[in-house]
Formats: structure tokens, C-alpha cells, sequence
């Protein structure tokens, strides 16, 4: 790790600790031994670093409160981790180091298929438990027995990733009719828009565009042209942040109008680009993994929401902390609870512990399936309502980003249709 890398990191664990403390009871018995050593790479720059560096905040905030508590098995918890550049082919290398060099107890992933992904091969060749952190489909082909996966995709993608946007679609009077979709060249992506095609064929939709774009593209208006063109009911787009960014400024420009416009687009989600699309994102409804909604106020979620921001705002990282602090901290809190329920670091244990019960986190209660992934899934699909202006505020209040799906969740109704100016 070079000294400019450990100099930020090292900024970030105090910040972080700084912001739990006072936010804590009395602290425990104080941990001693050796640490026990919990590593991963983390998206520091590049390209995921906008997701990568708010879940680094998270964990050291849950370090914090558990060494608070006397640590895990009575050893003080030490984080150690390196920027992979949000590049997957520095993947490989730095889990081979973590567990070859560092000797790590226990490990963990950063953000993202991307990342995800190239790091099984080498935990699986070691045995060791995978706790990871919004990957999308990666052990369906690993199908590795040790892999647990914070994310609410469930392991039927296919069938229940956007299962969710054509309840709500289907649910209108007069039922639509078609839709058109678009989406990256990318794994994530790709699946999206596989369920869509999927049940979309089911309800009968005529898929009157389909057409994917390789990343790096910068002119979306081609791709808004070819849908207006083409007047479908529904759009359904699945895109990452600077494509979102590009493919909604297009629209807004071109003036789309549909009964329902959205999808999978990652970006939104994300404070800085919610103050930067402001008025724009309104009536648009997409995939989400949290919003501050009455209905999804777990126990712990506001405490940990409030404690972030405040380190958010000195560091320059995500200041909302919707997309990916409460699924961050939750990955710990899986970690943490079975440690402590099998008492002992055993790779085997563990795994059969978290297969076998429940967790209770800041998302929520969660349960894991053979795959690792939620034995149910909760795809949300919220719509942004009444932006009048990029103020974050607005943002962090309820009201805003209101819950259409899945109905347990709902917060609000569906407003059409989507277009240019609507509020």
C-alpha cells in the first residue's frame, strides 16, 4: 500500500471513529491479543470509488463500535484492506496477500460484481467464508458454499429481478402494451435487462426496442431517439452512474415522455448525482436497495445514517448514505454475529452457522439460501416525487423517493407519466 493510499485511509478510520463515538453505550471490558485481522479490497479510485469509499466509512464505523464492545472474541478487530483502482484484474493479487502474507482471520469484499468476481477463485482455493457486498448473480456459476452475499436480488434474478417495475406497470388502467430496452455492455446490466426481457414476454409486452451500448459511450441521444421513435409504453434502462447521468440529461433534452420510465439505472441512488439531476429524476421509477421511508425504518438504520454523515460530510464521500452504508454495515453485522455465535475463527462453522440463522441487521432480519443470497428477495422499486431542486435535504426526507414495490414496502402511489417538467 503506498504512503499516500495509507494516509487517506488512515484519515478515514479516525473521522470514522470520531463520528461513533458519543453515539455509543459505556465501553466494554477493553480487547486484547492479537487483532483479529478481517481483510478485503476496496474500490478506493477510479471508477467505483463513488460507491467504494462510503462502504470503507461503514466498516470503520462498525470496527469502531464493535472494539467498543470489547471486540470479537475478545481480540481488538483491525480492518485491512487496498485500493484495487476499481480495476478487477488488481483483484486476484491483493487476496492472494491477504491471506498468503497478512495471514487475515477472516475476509470480506469490496463493492461490486466487477470486484466480487475475480476475487472467488482465490477465496475458494483457501476454504474461507465470503461475505460480500452487491454483487449481482456471481455464485450462480461458482456455486460456492461459503459465499454469502448482502444484496436484495435473490438468487431467481431472472424471474424476480424486475419483477418488481412490471407489477407496477401492469397494475395501470389501460394495462401498457410495450416497452423498449436499453442497457451497458456490462454483467450487471446484462442480467437486468434479461429479466425484463423475460417477463415482459410473459405479460405479453411487444419489445418494440432492444439494444445494448458498449461502455465508454458519451452520446446517449442516439439510443433516447431510437425509443421515441419507436412510442412505447414502458422503458425499462439499466445503466451505470456516468451513463445514467448522460442517458437522463438526453431524455430530459429530447423531452421523452411514457407511462413509465426507468429500471435498473445505477447512479441515481447516489447523493452527488441526485443534487446534480435534481427536477429531472421526477416521476422516474428504479431499483433501489433502501430509501427513508416510514415502512423500512429498521431498528439501528437512522443511528448509523446519522453517525456516517457526519464523517460524509468532512471526507467528501456520498453525504446521504442511502445506496450503500446500510448494506455495508450489515455485511459486518453477518460477520460479526456468527463469529460470535460459533466462538471460534473455523471457515466451516461458520458458513453452516450463517446457512443455518437467521441475522438481524440495519436492513433488516436476513436469511441466506444454498447460493448465499437472500432466501427473499426485495428488490425495491421507488419513484422520485415533487424535486424541485438538487437540495439534498429534500433527499434524506420521507416523501420523496416513495416505495412502489414490493408492497410489504410501499410508501406511496405511482404518478404518470414520466416526461420532461413533470413534479
Amino acid at each position: 500500500m503506498d504512503r499516500m493510499t495509507r494516509r487517506g485511509l488512515g484519515r478515514l478510520s479516525a473521522a470514522a471513529a470520531a463520528a461513533a463515538a458519543g453515539a455509543r453505550p459505556a465501553a466494554a471490558q477493553a480487547p486484547s491479543g492479537p487483532p483479529l485481522r478481517i481483510g478485503y479490497s476496496m474500490s478506493l479510485t477510479g471508477g467505483l470509488a463513488g460507491n467504494g469509499r462510503p462502504a470503507l466509512v461503514t466498516h470503520q464505523i462498525w470496527a469502531q463500535d464493535v472494539n467498543s464492545r470489547g471486540g470479537l472474541l475478545g481480540r481488538p478487530v483491525e480492518l485491512v484492506h487496498y485500493d484495487d483502482q476499481s480495476n478487477g484484474a488488481q483483484v486476484p493479487g491483493i487476496y492472494t496477500k491477504l491471506i498468503d502474507v497478512d495471514k487475515v482471520d477472516l475476509v470480506v469484499s469490496g463493492y461490486a460484481t466487477a470486484i466480487i468476481a475475480p476475487a472467488m477463485p482465490v477465496v475458494m482455493q483457501r476454504n474461507m467464508v465470503f461475505v460480500t457486498l452487491l454483487g449481482t448473480g456471481v455464485n450462480h456459476e461458482f456455486r460456492y458454499d461459503k459465499h454469502f452475499n448482502i444484496c436484495p436480488v435473490g438468487s431467481n434474478i431472472k424471474e424476480t429481478f424486475a419483477k418488481g417495475y412490471m407489477d407496477i406497470a401492469m397494475a395501470m388502467d389501460p394495462k401498457p402494451r410495450s416497452i423498449a430496452i436499453a442497457a451497458l455492455d456490462a454483467d450487471f446490466s446484462q442480467r437486468s435487462v434479461e429479466s425484463a426481457r423475460f417477463l415482459a414476454r410473459q405479460l405479453g409486452l411487444r419489445i418494440v426496442y432492444d439494444r445494448s451500448y458498449p461502455p465508454g459511450t458519451v452520446d446517449f441521444s442516439p439510443i433516447i431517439r431510437g425509443i421515441q421513435a419507436a412510442r412505447p409504453d414502458l422503458i425499462y434502462i439499466s445503466s451505470y452512474p456516468p451513463d445514467s447521468v448522460g442517458l437522463l440529461r438526453a431524455a430530459s433534452e429530447a423531452r421523452l415522455s411514457a407511462r413509465m420510465f426507468g429500471g435498473a439505472m445505477i447512479g441515481p441512488q447516489i447523493a452527488a448525482l441526485k443534487a446534480q439531476l435534481g427536477p429531472i429524476l421526477n416521476n422516474m421509477v428504479n431499483w433501489d436497495v433502501y430509501a427513508p421511508e416510514p415502512t423500512m425504518q429498521f431498528p439501528g438504520v437512522d443511528a448509523l445514517l446519522t453517525r456516517y454523515r457526519a464523517v460524509a460530510e468532512r471526507e467528501n464521500v456520498d453525504r446521504l448514505g442511502l445506496y450503500v452504508p446500510p448494506l455495508a454495515y450489515s455485511q459486518m453485522q453477518v460477520l460479526e454475529q456468527a463469529v460470535r455465535r460459533v466462538g471460534r475463527i473455523d471457515q466451516a462453522a461458520l458458513a453452516a452457522d450463517m446457512h443455518a440463522n437467521q441475522f438481524d441487521t440495519v436492513i433488516g432480519p436476513l436469511r441466506f439460501d444454498q447460493l448465499g443470497e437472500w432466501t427473499e428477495e426485495r428488490n425495491l422499486y421507488v419513484q422520485f416525487q415533487g424535486v424541485t431542486d438538487g437540495n439534498l435535504q429534500r433527499f434524506a426526507q420521507p416523501g420523496t423517493q416513495v416505495i412502489l414495490y414490493p408492497p410489504r414496502y410501499r410508501s406511496g402511489q405511482l404518478r404518470t407519466p414520466y416526461g420532461a417538467g413533470n413534479t
